[in-house]
C-alpha cells in the first residue's frame, strides 16, 4: 500500500509510478488528513510505503502527526521514500523512532531529488531543467519498485555528521517557528475566486471571504496554495513575486 503527502506534485509523481510499478493500492494522506480520517483503520499485508517530502530536513510534522494516530493494520513492514531538493540529512533517525513507536519494521528509506519548490524561500527550476530532474529521478523509483518487489531493504543511507545532526534537529525546530504560518500569503488582483486554493490545501486552512481567499492559523508550508493557483494570483511576501510556480500534475 502506497501512501503518500504532496504539496506541489512531486511525491504524488513519484508515489504514483510506484504504485503503478507495483500493482499496488494507492492512497492520499492529503485527502484522510483534510476529511480529517486520522481515526480510520487502514490494513493491507503488503508493505506500508510512505512517500512524502522532505521539510527542513525531516519529515513533514503533519505526516508524523497522522502516523502517530492512525491504527495501521496487518504488514510490520514499512518503507519511506522521502522527495527532496537537496537531502534528508539525518531524517531517517525521526523515521526510525517513528517505527520504534508504531512497532514497525523499517526496510529502508530512500531520498529522491526532485525539482525545488519551496518558492518562500528558493527558485523553482525552469521547465527544462526540472524535466531533466525528474528524468534522472525516474531512474531511482525503477530501483525503488524492483528492490520492494524482490523484498530487499534499500541501500543505508550514508548518515551526514554534526552539520546533518543541526538541519534535522535545531534547524528543523527553528524553521516551524519562524516561518511555518500563514501570515505572508496574499491575493493580488489576479485572483477570480475559484476556490483552488481551498481545494487544495490539506489543512482547510483557506476560507473564501467576499470571493477571495482568507487564510487561517494552521498551515504547513506545502506550497499548494501558491503553486496551484490557476491565474498566479498567490503570493507569499515579497519572496514570491515574478518566480517560477511549480506544480505537477
Amino acid at each position: 500500500m502506497i501512501l503518500y503527502f504532496s504539496g506541489t506534485g512531486n511525491s504524488r509523481y513519484v508515489a504514483r509510478k510506484i504504485a503503478q510499478g507495483l500493482d499496488d493500492e494507492l492512497i492520499s494522506l492529503n485527502q484522510l488528513i483534510k476529511k480529517e480520517k486520522t481515526d480510520e483503520l487502514i490494513s493491507t499485508n503488503k508493505p506500508f510505503i510512505f512517500v512524502c517530502p522532505t521539510y527542513a530536513w525531516r519529515l513533514p510534522i503533519v505526516v508524523t502527526d497522522f502516523i502517530k494516530n492512525t491504527k495501521f493494520l496487518g504488514s510490520k513492514e514499512v518503507y519511506f521514500v522521502m522527495t527532496c531538493g537537496g537531502d534528508t540529512a539525518k531524517a531517517i533517525n525521526y523515521i526510525k523512532k517513528l517505527c520504534k513507536y508504531k512497532k514497525w519494521q523499517l526496510k529502508g528509506m530512500a531520498e529522491i531529488k526532485m525539482p525545488e519548490n519551496y518558492i518562500a524561500l528558493f527558485s523553482a527550476p525552469d521547465k527544462e531543467t526540472s524535466r531533466q530532474i525528474i528524468k534522472e529521478a525516474d531512474k531511482q523509483i525503477y530501483k525503488i519498485i524492483s528492490d520492494i518487489n524482490a523484498e530487499n531493504e534499500f541501500e543505508t543511507i550514508s548518515p551526514s555528521g554534526l552539520g546533518g545532526t543541526i538541519k534535522s534537529g535545531i534547524t528543523n525546530t527553528a524553521f516551524y517557528k519562524i516561518f511555518v504560518h500563514a501570515k505572508g500569503f496574499h491575493y493580488t488582483d489576479k485572483c477570480i475566486g475559484c476556490g483552488k486554493c481551498i481545494e487544495l490545501c490539506p489543512l482547510n486552512n483557506i476560507n473564501l471571504k467576499n470571493q477571495n481567499p482568507v487564510w487561517g492559523n494552521k498551515c504547513t508550508h506545502c506550497m499548494a496554495c501558491i503553486c496551484g493557483c490557476p491565474t498566479k494570483a498567490i503570493e507569499y511576501k515579497n519572496n514570491t513575486q515574478n518566480k517560477e510556480r511549480y506544480y505537477l500534475k
